[in-house]
């Protein structure tokens, strides 16, 4: 999660403290992933360090309030401008999970994957019906479009997820594995 990036991405609306960088950070991405506020103030100071971001000053209410700096602008302008890089695979707890499933004792890999794929199905159509909700509004405004292209975006991945262990389960047969409960026989 690009939380660093975010956070330039808001303050290149205009100065804001914390607190309210949190809550449009979640209100943009539809709050897929929530934003705790120690993570924020710590990116932000580290941003700060990194001559970034400067303090503004503070507020009504005694939070600082944060600005883009001009250092901030380029970087902003440089991480909109390059891919995401896919050279290095993100740590993924379930390929972990099935590799060592596979020969620990007692333990039944496909219905490892069975598991995880009743929970897959289940995300998958929470996230159609998000997607539905999205659609039936109005869709006016940056907010609304960014919160359908999440949606969207986490359907794809359940989608990819699904095919994924579809491989798997067919894998594991082609294999003809013991299943746990075979394997004291």
């Amino acid at each position: 999660m690009a939380i660093r990036h975010g956070l330039l991405a808001l303050l290149a609306d205009g100065p804001r403290h914390g607190s309210r960088l949190r809550a449009e950070f979640e209100a943009r991405t539809g709050a897929v992933r929530p934003l705790h506020i120690g993570r924020v103030c710590a990116a932000l100071g580290r941003l700060e360090h990194e001559g970034l971001v400067t303090r503004e000053g503070v507020d009504g209410a005694g939070r600082v309030v944060y600005a883009l700096a001009q250092a901030g602008r380029a970087e902003l302008r440089a991480w909109y401008a390059r891919p995401v890089e896919r050279t290095d695979p993100p740590c993924d707890e379930l390929a972990i999970k099935l590799v060592l499933a596979v020969a620990a004792p007692g333990v039944d890999v496909r219905e490892v994957v069975e598991v995880q794929r009743r929970h897959v199905s289940e995300s998958l159509h929470d996230y159609v019906r998000r997607r539905a909700e999205v659609l039936a509004g109005s869709l006016r405004g940056p907010g609304e479009v960014a919160r359908l292209l999440v949606v969207e975006r986490l359907i794809c991945c359940a989608e990819a997820e699904s095919r994924w262990l579809d491989h798997c389960e067919a894998r594991l047969l082609r294999l003809d594995l013991p299943r746990a409960d075979d394997a004291g026989k």
